[in-house]
């Protein structure tokens, strides 16, 4: 008889010296809306464009609680210590509990690039799995041409895996303004408990903050 296992993670709230992640809320709406309209994650997520506020209410109301409640995953908004304004979101999805694997996805907002929020987010959220949630692996897969995205899987310790050929539409801007889709390749990372061991060290000498509190 199989045991039956915890399919849900908790509803958590995750801190930095700098960030809180936490459960999307009404009051994110407009900031949403607006990010999610950006040219550089129109490029490279699938999210509808126009993104609208109706299409913001959908996530925040349904399709990000949804994730966690039905045990895909877990949505989190990522927000300023300090101004408490959303700067970006990290999305755990395709988890497979009986393996304690998940895939992260991660959005950092136009107005907060450059700080490091996405390295700083991702890498606490890893911690927590590993460190909480007792899981084993973390894959992230990035387009081929996002080098950004990839940045940040190389600053977190992440391990390039292969090359999903020709599995992922992208869109590039037209002359016309419009936008039309192409295919690209997927480069595939992995994370394991064991990769962070050096990255703390890294990540304080290049002045990055501590990813300890979570409730």
């Amino acid at each position: 008889m199989e045991l039956r296992m915890t399919t849900t993670f908790p509803d958590v709230s995750i801190s930095t010296e700098r960030l809180v992640l936490r459960p999307f809320e009404e009051a994110d709406i407009p900031a949403h809306t607006e990010m999610m309209n950006d040219e550089l994650v129109t490029a490279w997520t699938s999210v509808p464009h126009p993104y609208t506020a109706a299409d913001a209410e959908d996530w925040v109301r349904r399709i990000a609680p949804a994730e966690r409640t039905e045990g895909r995953g877990i949505v989190l908004a990522v927000t300023e210590f300090l101004t408490q304004r959303l700067v970006g979101t990290i999305h755990l999805q395709n988890t497979n509990w009986r393996t304690l694997a998940t895939e992260v996805a991660y959005v950092t907002a136009p107005w907060a690039r450059g700080e490091g929020y996405a390295t700083e987010s991702v890498l606490a959220v890893a911690q927590w799995l590993f460190r909480v949630q007792q899981f084993e692996r973390i894959e992230l897969r990035t387009a081929a041409d996002n080098t950004a995205s990839q940045q940040v899987a190389q600053k977190i310790g992440c391990i390039s895996e292969g090359v999903l050929r020709n599995a992922w539409i992208a869109r590039t801007q037209t002359e016309d303004g419009g936008w039309a889709d192409i295919r690209t390749d997927l480069i595939v990372w992995s994370l394991l408990p064991e990769d962070l061991e050096a990255v703390p060290d890294r990540m304080a000498d290049a002045g990055y903050a501590s990813f300890t509190d979570w409730n």
